[in-house]
């Protein structure tokens, strides 16, 4: 049984700040799962570009809002008890409401090794 909290994580390499926000990466591919689980905060008023080419991604939001723009313009709010799945490595845009932090429980598919970070600098999406 794998049993973790964010505090532990803090203490690893799996606690990634990625710019616009963290990851607790709380399962990676070290656990044998599968999959991987992460616990992500995106800081209020931040926009990312993303895709994720090699992942399946769905999230979960339980705090905050914001919304997903698809690379061809359609526009989800994401609120808390919203889901959504990029089913086919979309390229989107992440963004987060001003005022209050977003945060979502992502889960990959197949598992990454948890020490990712993504380049928010580059006109393109940033993904692995």
């Amino acid at each position: 049984m794998i049993v973790r909290n964010l505090k532990d994580v803090e203490q690893t390499p799996h606690f990634v700040n990625y710019g616009n926000g963290t990851s607790h990466r709380l399962l990676t591919s070290a656990d044998g799962m599968g999959f991987t689980v992460c616990h992500t905060v995106v800081k209020a008023g931040t926009e990312s570009h993303l895709q994720y080419v090699n992942h399946l991604e769905s999230c979960y939001c339980i705090a905050g809002a914001g919304e997903i723009e698809t690379a061809a313009g359609q526009i989800y709010p994401i609120e808390v008890g919203t889901l959504y799945a990029l089913n086919e490595h979309d390229r989107h845009y992440m963004r987060a409401n001003s005022g209050a932090d977003m945060v979502l429980v992502s889960v990959f598919s197949p598992a990454f090794s948890g020490t990712e970070i993504h380049n928010l600098s580059s006109e393109s999406a940033s993904g692995y």
